[in-house]
């Protein structure tokens, strides 16, 4: 459980940070990241896109190091 709220606390900080709304200018996220790059999206397509890739892997990493660990500590898997 505490790896799925892992990396829902790390969506809803990016989400947070994309509306404004987050840690403020002083600390950079990626969610403000693509929300600085939103404006830039023809001319510089990487600007909010990898920042986006970033949040895609991680919380995709921390799912799949939880679904591991679930198989290997789980005592009813025979």
């Amino acid at each position: 459980m505490s790896t799925l709220q892992v990396a829902q606390a790390i969506l809803q900080e990016a989400a947070l940070s994309f509306l404004g709304v987050g840690t403020g200018r002083a600390y950079p996220t990626w969610g403000q990241m693509i929300a600085l790059g939103r404006d830039f999206v023809s001319v510089a397509w990487w600007l909010p896109t990898f920042p986006g890739l970033a949040i895609l892997l991680t919380v995709l990493a921390i799912n799949m190091v939880g679904d591991r660990l679930r198989d290997a500590l789980d005592p009813r898997v025979g």
